[in-house]
């Protein structure tokens, strides 16, 4: 089974009800969130992390998860920016699947406050 690392920029409150669900799934999107943004490279999600997160709740993580190939090649790599802008367009409706989709935990690999 070949699998894709995503990382993934949150705030304190996403992160808490991810460590509710054992490290194992993201919540629910809000009514305002449409689309859940994992992205393909750690610099984007340090970025988004520390200089948007921080400000926004003041603490910024990056976690890192692991899915299942065949699950996100339903899905197109979306440009955000320049080259190195990369992410996924997931649709909230989809998000259950790609919970069900992630290969062991979801990890904390760096916080900015």
């Amino acid at each position: 089974m070949e699998t894709v690392t995503l990382w993934r920029p949150t705030g304190p409150e996403e992160l808490a009800l991810v460590e509710a669900s054992g490290w194992r799934e993201w919540p629910p999107r809000l009514p305002d969130q449409p689309i859940f943004y994992p992205v393909l490279n750690e610099e984007y999600a340090t970025m988004i992390a520390r200089d948007w997160n921080v400000r926004a709740s003041g603490a910024g993580f990056v976690t890192r998860f692991e899915v299942r190939k065949d699950f996100l090649d339903r899905y197109q790599v979306q440009q955000a920016g320049g080259k190195t802008i990369l992410e996924y367009w997931i649709p909230a409706e989809d998000l259950p699947e790609l919970n069900a989709n992630i290969v062991g935990i979801i990890e904390v690999v760096a916080e900015y406050r």
